[in-house]
């Protein structure tokens, strides 16, 4: 199981007005997916993202160009049950309000979403002739996390984490947290890779890794809209 982290300790200095907004946004779609039972088959594979869709080229052929673009942002918001929805909001809330406290309402959009448009390109080339659909915000939220790694890699994350049957919160420093994180999917990842099929379902490990490391790039370029601030932990 991974470590959930539940808080970090970071004194932020504006309202992260993006990160509560794309958490609301996907949950009011994960409702509505709800609703759609009887057709959410469907609408998961007209907008989540079949790497076949984009790499055989007569399916390609038989694609509209809203076709190929639309599914690649629109399967950011589709979720695959509670649970699903659940980690992946736990994580944002955790670490999307300082980062777009960072660099800003703006340019935490752009993290988000071009991490997510990079991990779906990479889940895209990595599976080519995959026919199984991939949905979720996994990617635009691993973004999120490399942005995060660079940031604040000394900040102090509280996190649950099971132990002999039972669960205990520790403090764990950014940096070792999200790199056990990065490290997790990318294992799993590289090991899925060699027995996963067409046809075959799973996790999308490595729309995790794409959007991870294009997040910690963007970090690396885009100007924080303040000197960074400090990092404290509650006495």
């Amino acid at each position: 199981m991974v470590p959930l982290p539940l808080h970090d300790h970071i004194r932020r200095q504006s309202v992260a007005i993006i990160t509560f907004l794309l958490i609301a946004a996907n949950v009011l779609v994960f409702l509505a997916e709800l609703r759609l039972r009887a057709q959410i088959d469907e609408v998961v594979f007209y907008l989540g993202i079949i790497p076949a869709r984009y790499t055989v080229p007569h399916i390609t052929l038989h694609e509209t160009a809203w076709g190929l673009i639309i599914p690649l942002f629109a399967s950011m918001f589709l979720h695959g049950g509670w649970l699903h929805l659940g980690g992946n909001m736990l994580f944002l809330f955790v670490f999307g309000r300082s980062i777009e406290d960072r660099f800003g309402h703006l340019r935490f959009l752009l993290i988000y979403f071009l991490g997510g448009l990079a991990g779906a390109l990479l889940h895209i080339v990595l599976n080519a002739g995959s026919r199984v659909p991939s949905i979720g915000a996994s990617g635009a939220i691993a973004g999120v996390l490399g942005a995060y790694f660079i940031s604040y890699p000394r900040a102090r994350i509280t996190t649950l984490i099971p132990l002999l049957f039972f669960f205990w919160t520790f403090e764990v420093p950014a940096l070792l947290l999200l790199g056990y994180w990065f490290l997790l999917q990318f294992l799993s990842g590289y090991q899925m890779q060699s027995i996963q099929t067409a046809t075959q379902g799973g996790v999308a490990w490595w729309a995790h890794v794409g959007g991870f490391l294009f997040g910690l790039g963007l970090a690396l370029i885009l100007r924080p809209k303040r000197r960074r601030v400090l990092e404290v932990t509650p006495m």
